[in-house]
């Protein structure tokens, strides 16, 4: 099988490395990839943006599967494209991607679906913002009503911070606050069925202690055994499985990786987000993870053929720390010199915002690495993590100490 994965992030290495293990994979080609995406894959210099560039090159390979990494091309329609030129693709069309290119459109689907979510309203002017924000008090959630990579909540106790944040937001969707911890849980989904897959926990705050701005996600975990036992089978019956329903009735079935960002209440689960592709960075723990070949169970579900499948996971833990360039998220230092050292043994260094110049890696973006361990408890895989990530050099860069520290610690207390 040929494929052409799309994307140049953490993410898009991880799924590179999963695809590229399945013995179905014969040709693994990425666009527009990354340095570490280059080592395992053939890349190819296009831009996401381009659904006629994507496409012809899709045509020139004359490739078998295109995955779909990232929400932009998602939300801009490179699937539409992709498949009305024959191609059997992974990633939702852009109707069905607007459960993450519109917060108020993923309301009122949930709203159709019968799905749990925080009661909210979609403003358009400042007096209604100030209304909504009056009725549900602090702390105030803030949401941009369209994409902003992992960059348009606010969470605030501070009300002037929450309307300046709404005010730079041609729509907003302001919502009542969800008590409680928060998990992602992935559903891979053919139109008709969904898979879920195991949960993760991610940290969304720059720095430790869940303080400083949010970001696209500093680390993350997987399993957590701290959540319900029956959180797969409950996410499933509530979530997943309704939300795949509904998009089937309204005629735009979702084909992809359906994201489902939960909260955990004392009244149950509730749904705070869906994106419409796998999370960074919790790919990067899911995906070393899953036994099932990655390559066959994409294709499968880019071919409507989820009916028998069954998803596989590895008895390990698995903790992935995120190194970010200095001034991130706000303004991001890029261009600084990075010295790695090889990655050890049940460890992985995924590349989320890097160039290759000459013999140099330099840095991209605004998280520049990410790095998973793997172990037989969360304190192992911290351990490899941090082992590796404490010896990357590159300048004014930091990281969070405290990635699954609470978990590690309430594991080896149980």
């Amino acid at each position: 099988m040929k494929i052409l994965l799309v994307g140049s992030g953490g993410r898009e290495h991880a799924l590179a490395l999963g695809l590229q293990a399945d013995a179905a994979c014969t040709e693994l080609h990425v666009a527009p990839g990354n340095p570490g995406i280059a080592t395992i894959a053939t890349i190819h210099p296009v831009a996401v943006t381009d659904n006629d560039a994507i496409c012809d090159l899709a045509t020139k390979l004359e490739v078998d599967l295109v995955v779909i990494g990232p929400e932009v091309p998602l939300v801009n329609g490179v699937a539409d494209v992709l498949r009305s030129a024959g191609f059997a693709v992974f990633g939702p069309s852009k109707a069905a991607a607007q459960l993450e290119g519109s917060k108020d459109f993923a309301k009122g689907v949930m709203r159709d679906a019968g799905v749990p979510t925080a009661h909210s309203f979609t403003c358009t002017k400042q007096s209604e913002i100030e209304i909504a924000l009056d009725t549900f008090g602090a702390p105030y959630v803030v949401k941009d009503d369209g994409l902003a990579a992992g960059k348009g909540v606010v969470v605030t106790d501070d009300r002037d911070v929450a309307l300046a944040h709404a005010l730079t937001c041609t729509r907003v969707v302001i919502e009542e606050y969800l008590a409680g911890p928060e998990i992602s849980l992935f559903g891979i989904s053919d139109g008709r069925n969904i898979l879920p897959m195991q949960p993760a926990q991610d940290f969304k705050r720059a720095f430790d202690g869940d303080l400083g701005p949010n970001t696209g996600g500093m680390g993350a975990y997987s399993p957590l055994a701290w959540a319900p036992d029956d959180i797969v089978e409950e996410t499933y019956e509530k979530v997943l499985a309704p939300m795949i329903a509904e998009m089937a009735a309204r005629g735009t079935p979702f084909v992809g990786l359906l994201y489902a960002g939960l909260a955990l209440t004392d009244d149950g689960i509730r749904v705070i987000e869906f994106n419409a592709r796998f999370g960074d960075p919790e790919t990067q723990v899911l995906i070393p993870r899953l036994v099932t070949p990655l390559a066959t169970l994409l294709y499968k579900a880019a071919t409507d053929d989820l009916d028998d499948e069954v998803l596989h996971w590895r008895d390990e833990s698995a903790v992935t720390v995120v190194l970010a360039a200095g001034g991130y998220p706000e303004s991001p230092k890029t261009g600084g010199v990075i010295t790695l050292k090889p990655a050890v043994e049940k460890t992985q260094i995924f590349h989320s915002g890097t160039t290759q110049d000459g013999a140099s890696l330099l840095s991209s973006g605004g998280r520049v690495l990410t790095i998973t361990g793997m172990g037989a408890d969360l304190t192992e895989a911290r351990d490899r993590a941090y082992r590796v990530i404490s010896q990357i050099a590159l300048e004014g860069s930091f990281y969070r100490s405290d990635i699954a520290l609470n978990a590690s610690v309430a594991e080896k207390g149980n």
